[in-house]
């Protein structure tokens, strides 16, 4: 598997409280891009599928994605961010490092 063990668990699997979500949880990256994607496609109108047709992402992952379910890959990512017109990734993150290797 591409990015090894730490990614065999979703990123709402690594959070101390994973009912919290998206409040809550190690891979603050991910929070933050899927906080931000889901108040850019509220403030746009957007649905779930209108922003899959829109930007030739599987509806299922963008609401994977926005529940914490998936680790999106960085095309993802581009392809949301350019259909958007809105900056995805964070600025600046904080990401507490737990390595069980």
């Amino acid at each position: 598997m591409v990015g090894g063990r730490a990614r065999a668990r979703s990123p709402r699997q690594l959070t101390q409280d994973p009912e919290a979500w998206p409040e809550q949880f190690i891979a603050e990256a991910v929070r933050q891009i899927a906080r931000t994607l889901a108040q850019a496609l509220d403030r746009l109108g957007l649905s779930l599928r209108a922003a899959a047709a829109g930007s030739g992402v599987n509806r299922q992952a963008i609401a994977d994605l926005l529940a914490g379910r998936s680790w999106p890959d960085v095309a993802t990512i581009a392809r949301l961010a350019h259909f958007t017109g809105i900056a995805l990734w964070p600025d600046n993150t904080n990401i507490e490092r737990n390595r069980t290797h």
